[in-house]
């Protein structure tokens, strides 16, 4: 099945005036913005939906009151949209909506849709590096540094993590299912997935928790590079939001990170630079740890220069 990644998060949250200022200030275009909720869009037309806890057309809540109601895949085409119907359908029931995608419930009860993706092909240009004895990268007389750009628009939205109970049951319901595949695994709390319609390192973390848990820890949009992520996690940072963990850089998938609390009840993160896979790759599996997870993760202070301001 040719599903190509995530299209759109849906959250029920207690104050959507928070969450509304805090995407747009996280460089997300805003659309439709009220205070009871608003949609807010990456370069590519993913997006994340805000919405108010009380909102009687969302989803119903897990039994543990997770904020997320609703993740929302984009397919490839008609063709894919009406193989998951008739897939999923053998089992359980799957809605048609009125916007034509469709809405069912996976196996650890998280409400799912599926739509023809909203995807804007983009064409831009990468982040270039000048790399000593390297072929490429900026030309002579190219300026790499732009003291005088805005905030940087996250390009796409790019994976959400569960808490689940029983990952083996989650991980088959993705896998036989709806054709994921296995990127690499973390022994001591779940896979990595990728559906088929991506080349991206994942677009599903599954770790296993106690039911009272289950929810979502974070969701990611990519940023346009490292530079791009180190700049608007500093201009984010900068604005008062907390940072929970990073900037760093992960082992699978080799993503620099840059983690921030939020008024979402779930984690938030701006990622850059993920590993491609094809069906060639073969999947690592370690027991995750400090050496495991990440190559290296600063912890930011005050000092701009060695030694601190003199002054």
């Amino acid at each position: 099945m040719e599903i190509v990644g995530l299209d759109c998060l849906v959250f029920g949250v207690e104050d959507t005036v928070a969450c509304n200022e805090y995407l747009q200030d996280a460089g997300l275009i805003a659309q439709d913005v009220s205070e009871s909720g608003g949609e807010f869009a990456a370069l590519d037309g993913t997006s994340v939906m805000i919405r108010s806890v009380d909102d009687q057309n969302l989803p119903k809540p897990l039994a543990t009151n997770s904020s997320l109601r609703k993740t929302i895949y984009g397919v490839a085409d008609t063709a894919t949209l009406q193989a998951v119907y008739d897939e999923l359908s053998k089992d359980r029931s799957v809605e048609r909506l009125a916007d034509g995608s469709i809405e069912t419930t996976d196996d650890s009860g998280f409400c799912l849709g599926f739509r023809v993706t909203v995807r804007k092909k983009l064409q831009l240009n990468g982040e270039k590096i000048n790399s000593p004895g390297a072929i490429g990268g900026r030309a002579v007389n190219e300026i790499g540094a732009d003291p005088d750009a805005g905030t940087p628009t996250p390009i796409t939205l790019s994976h959400v993590v569960y808490f689940v109970p029983d990952v083996k049951k989650a991980e088959s319901f993705y896998i036989d299912r709806l054709g994921f595949r296995v990127a690499d695994r973390f022994t001591n709390l779940g896979p990595f997935l990728r559906p088929q319609g991506t080349l991206d390192h994942h677009c599903l973390f599954l770790i296993e928790t106690p039911p009272e848990m289950q929810g979502v820890e974070h969701f990611t949009f990519h940023m346009a590079g490292p530079s791009e992520l180190l700049r608007a996690g500093k201009q984010f940072q900068d604005k008062g939001y907390e940072t929970f963990w990073g900037p760093g850089r992960h082992i699978f998938g080799s993503n620099y990170f840059w983690y921030f609390n939020s008024p979402m009840n779930v984690h938030f993160e701006l990622d850059a630079d993920m590993d491609l896979h094809d069906d060639n790759w073969q999947p690592r599996a370690v027991d995750a740890a400090k050496d495991t997870s990440q190559i290296f993760n600063f912890t930011l202070v005050e000092n701009w220069q060695p030694g601190g301001d003199p002054h």
